[in-house]
């Protein structure tokens, strides 16, 4: 993952616009008044967290990510937008040299000898004698053949070398198995297969990219019953969530995800329809985690095996509850990280404890529909906890109160909203039996508690914007990146490019037609280079570009096989490419005026919205007649 892939992960769209822009949420976008021109009539503003991005349907009719709206806001280039949002979200900038450039090569490598054990594991699941037993063991939990088929799921087999020989033939050396988790060193010398006679789960990140395997025991007698992939440079357990690559569409359909704790529950439930489930592999769920979930939903639903303590039920598999026994040998509850989570990332995280002795897979696989009530009943973690303290106690017991609310209301404290601390307050006071009033305690606890809620968040303080001033889809990114690799392999179509576009009546061509702000400073430097006369365009950028800028263009410029296309054709794709980009902006907008339309606007912003509409549909008009030129001649 690059730096700026890094920066985008921790940063969230909506919490960054919101310092500076007033939002509101309509449908799964958020909209407001544009800070970039004076506007007090039509919120023209939006913000796609989904994707990232946000776009202006007014006066700047512009667009991007996060980098380009602290660009535009602040001033900026990319490199002062670069260092201010790496130093916010934590992450460390390094050049890219020699070194680096040959520690991404290594990455490939790396995931190719992963992408080649994915494929020899699902051969020996599905086509040896030796996978039936584990074959059969998955269809009898459930399992169809087309799960195993979807999530590429594999048998390991009882052998020290089998795929240590198959990579080895394919060229890949020791050292290389070893650094991709493959095998492990003997102490003696040599290597030998770390997964034996085990079912594998390949373990991709949220992009689909491999990373390692998961793997359950057959037999069961081995030890342990799951087995991960070590700690290496492509698998952090801690970073990753397994079936968010199968996930995130449904994830964003739905509004919200749901968190089980196995490899099974997840594809069980994905079989069944529920495909918005992922599992964080037996890890605590992290803030990370939930910061990146954020990307695609702020309803987190935590669906927890329901497992025993005393006669208690506690929530296993996950940090959201840690087990401590007092002097007096009662369960302790601190759900207070998860809570800090919560607060610090405006989600909205619920918990559900399964039927004792049921795990999700049996649950789903017996009945969706009670799965799906499962679900809805769903509990704010607060009260989660509250009720299991309070299940099978003797609530007459003055006591057996007191203990219970000694550990619940410091969790309520810590809740940020003063509503639902009444609330919940009030909830306790009812399964308690008490007057509400009572549980306030000493006002020497509630200046603690204030105290220490205020310094937690004065430690997590983000700076401003500024002092003194007031979207990106996966298909959009590739018809860009496409664009300006067509642009530096043949600089002299810009030309052309430029003549067709006029012959169209269309606006010539600019850096605004990319969204993506590393893509929009290439296309800007480009542009740039081709006014000036002391050096070659293209050498003009590579002077002049940060060093993540030259990284995207390398790729960019990578293994294109432009040689193929004659010169008609590269034109008319480069004008395809340009022309589709704007429909695809011209749609967007015209279906969020539409939205804003119907969404209670006053008369007046109806005339003004109706106005824009009939503005679109005419460019929309002209863009399609654009294309129906085609083809295009040099």
């Amino acid at each position: 993952m690059t730096a700026v892939d890094e920066i985008k992960a921790r940063i969230d769209i909506v919490d960054l616009v919101s310092e500076t822009v007033k939002l509101r949420r309509s449908g799964k976008s958020y909209t407001g008044f544009c800070p970039f021109h004076p506007n007090s009539k039509t919120p023209a503003f939006a913000v796609f967290p989904d994707s990232g991005t946000w776009r202006c349907f007014g006066q700047c009719n512009e667009g991007g990510d996060i980098f380009k709206f602290v660009m535009k806001k602040e001033g900026w280039d990319f490199s002062e937008a670069l260092k201010y949002l790496a130093e916010r979200a934590g992450v460390t900038l390094t050049p890219l040299t020699p070194e680096r450039k040959a520690e991404e090569d290594e990455y490939e490598n790396l995931r190719n000898i992963l992408e080649e054990s994915v494929k020899f594991y699902q051969y020996q699941l599905m086509k040896t004698p030796a996978g039936k037993s584990a074959l059969h063991y998955l269809t009898n939990r459930g399992i169809s053949l087309d799960s195993i088929a979807r999530f590429e799921l594999g048998y390991a087999p009882d052998a020290y070398e089998a795929l240590i020989n198959h990579l080895n033939g394919k060229g890949h050396p020791f050292e290389q198995l070893q650094a991709a988790g493959m095998v492990v060193e003997r102490d003696e010398g040599g290597y030998y297969d770390k997964f034996r006679n085990r079912i594998l789960f390949p373990i991709r990140d949220g992009s689909g990219k491999m990373t390692g395997f998961g793997a359950r025991i057959l037999d069961p007698n081995d030890v342990p019953k799951f087995l991960n992939s070590p700690q290496t440079a492509l698998f952090n357990k801690s970073r990753l969530l397994y079936g968010l690559n199968l996930a995130r569409k449904s994830i964003r359909d739905a509004d919200q995800v749901v968190i089980v704790e196995g490899y099974l529950d997840v594809i069980a439930l994905h079989q069944c329809g529920f495909e918005n489930t992922v599992s964080p592999m037996g890890t605590a769920l992290n803030e990370d985690q939930i910061r990146y979930l954020k990307k695609f939903t702020r309803r987190i639903v935590l669906a927890l095996d329901a497992d025993t303590a005393g006669e208690k039920a506690t929530l296993r598999g996950l940090d959201i509850a840690r087990q401590a026994l007092d002097h007096e040998t009662e369960l302790v509850f601190d759900a207070r990280g998860l809570l800090h989570h919560e607060a610090r990332l405006q989600a909205d995280v619920r918990v559900t404890a399964l039927p004792a002795g049921k795990d999700p897979d049996d649950v789903v696989l017996k009945d969706p529909q009670e799965w799906r009530r499962i679900l809805e009943n769903a509990r704010p973690i607060v009260v989660h906890v509250m009720e299991m303290l309070a299940a099978g106690q003797n609530l007459d017991d003055a006591k057996v109160r007191s203990s219970i609310a000694a550990q619940v209301l410091p969790l309520i404290e810590d809740v940020p909203s003063a509503i639902e601390r009444d609330t919940y307050r009030q909830q306790l006071a009812r399964l308690l039996k008490v007057d509400e009033r009572s549980l306030l305690g000493s006002q020497k606890m509630r200046e603690s508690v204030r105290r220490r809620r205020l310094s937690a968040q004065d430690s997590g303080k983000k700076p401003p914007l500024s002092a003194t001033q007031p979207g990106i889809d996966q298909r959009s990114l590739q018809m860009e990146n496409h664009c300006l690799s067509l642009l530096f392999h043949r600089i002299d179509y810009l030309y052309d490019l430029e003549r067709a576009l006029k012959q169209a009546g269309l606006e010539r061509f600019s850096a605004s037609d990319f969204d993506d702000s590393q893509n929009h400073a290439l296309a800007r430097l480009l542009l740039q280079g081709l006014k000036q006369d002391e050096m070659d365009a293209i050498d003009y950028v590579k002077e002049h570009a940060e060093e993540e800028i030259i990284e995207r263009m390398t790729l960019l410029t990578k293994g294109m096989p432009i040689e193929e296309k004659n010169e008609e054709k590269l034109l008319e794709d480069l004008y395809r490419t340009v022309v589709n980009l704007r429909l695809i902006r011209t749609n967007l907008l015209l279906n969020h005026l539409r939205f804003l339309e119907s969404d209670e606007a006053t008369e007046d912003e109806k005339t003004t919205i109706q106005s824009m509409i009939l503005q679109n549909t005419v460019a929309r008009g002209k863009l399609d007649l654009a294309l129906a030129k085609l083809p295009l001649k040099r």
